[in-house]
């Protein structure tokens, strides 16, 4: 089943093809590369596009061993919204994550290395309205599901919550942020063994990181997690931009609960066949990380596609 997951995921992030045609409106081919930058950089464009966030992450904290360990992950994340009407978006979007390696922490209380395995797979249901005044507003609502295929990665529970955003575009670029909060739906019945300190990605924007030497064995999760946009627009299609994520752990021991990154980045928007291409490059350095153990550097490359909406 493992092998299956994989399998699946790979066809999945192989199968998309380079030669789509980009028409979903016919006034969207005459638009230049600054336009589409600064429409793929508001979260609700009526634009469609496939991106691949690839994530590398060093670790520290008190646990033996912890200042040595680095994890390593690919995550598919499709954004094809429906269009209500001009500046009215619904939005169902799936986090599909790929964990290449991941430490956690052995039954001995050592670091072991994990991987290549599916993660738990996220997703948000949400409604976007983009106001004349320029401001932004999207809620709905998150979620992810116990799909990885390794239970040491993965929480092992369905996750379900709302979710907010608040935004406001202006004439040198975006910025915004979003909240959500999510409770698991049922309790995590595993051994405690089998239960480690690592990071599971339960939606699109969330990193949960149970940071208590103790697993959280029976219990349920209560998460506040948020993620902080901002882009400045610069000339040619160039961006100064970043999207750091945060999370509070209701439920973890004091001084485990807030993980709080500071993150800048720069991206590139090109034309490349008959369809856009974005690539960034992003770094986060976590000013308040779990004390036991949690990310202190993280460095995510993204390459988005846009492609036509199938609707």
């Amino acid at each position: 089943m493992k092998r299956l997951y994989f399998i699946l995921i790979s066809m999945i992030l192989l199968s998309v093809p380079n030669n789509l045609v980009y028409s979903q409106q016919e006034e969207e081919e005459t638009e230049s590369m600054d336009e589409v930058a600064r429409r793929m950089a508001n979260p609700n464009a009526s634009i469609g596009f496939l991106a691949f966030p690839i994530d590398y992450i060093h670790y520290g904290g008190d646990l033996e061993g912890a200042n040595s360990q680095n994890a390593f992950k690919l995550n598919f994340q499709p954004s094809l919204p429906y269009v209500i009407k001009p500046g009215h978006n619904i939005f169902f979007r799936p986090l599909i994550p790929v964990i290449f390696t991941q430490p956690v922490i052995g039954e001995g209380g050592q670091f072991e290395s994990e991987g290549v395995d599916l993660g738990d797979i996220g997703f948000d249901l949400a409604y976007g309205i983009t106001w004349e005044s320029g401001w932004i507003t999207v809620a709905g609502i998150v979620g992810s599901t116990p799909t990885a295929t390794n239970k040491r990665l993965g929480t092992g529970r369905w996750m379900l919550g709302p979710e907010f955003f608040v935004g406001k575009n202006t004439s040198w670029g975006m910025v915004g942020i979003l909240a959500t909060h999510s409770w698991s739906l049922n309790k995590n019945s595993v051994d405690a063994h089998d239960l480690i300190t690592t990071p599971s990605d339960f939606a699109f924007i969330n990193d949960v990181y149970l940071a208590d030497n103790q697993p959280m064995v029976n219990n349920t999760l209560s998460v506040t997690s948020g993620q902080y946009f901002y882009t400045i627009n610069l000339q040619n299609a160039w961006q100064i931009q970043a999207q750091p994520l945060f999370t509070y752990n209701h439920r973890a021991e004091s001084g485990n609960r807030l993980t709080l990154p500071l993150g800048t980045g720069i991206s590139k928007t090109l034309k490349v066949g008959k369809n856009p291409l974005k690539l960034s490059l992003q770094y986060w350095y976590y000013v308040v990380s779990p004390e036991n153990f949690g990310p202190k550097h993280q460095i995510r490359f993204q390459v988005a596609r846009v492609v036509p909406l199938p609707w």
